[in-house]
């Protein structure tokens, strides 16, 4: 997921991909436990798209603020 895709999303989208982006990291965690996880570099990008949302969701708290 690309930035910029990230910025065009409401409040309301991010929170929902971000809950989904989660659950997903959950199931790949559990597939690489016991053995039946197919791509392994999955884990590292859902990883880098929840530090995008999050990173983009307080900047919009951020901006609320002021």
């Amino acid at each position: 997921m690309k930035n910029n895709e990230i910025r065009e999303m409401s409040l309301v989208e991010l929170n929902q991909k971000l809950s989904d982006l989660k659950a997903e990291l959950f199931n790949l965690r559990f597939q690489l436990a016991v053995n039946q996880l197919d791509n392994p570099m999955r884990i590292k990008a859902v990883k880098k798209d929840i530090a995008r949302i999050n990173t983009v969701i307080r900047e919009i708290e951020l901006k609320e603020q002021q």
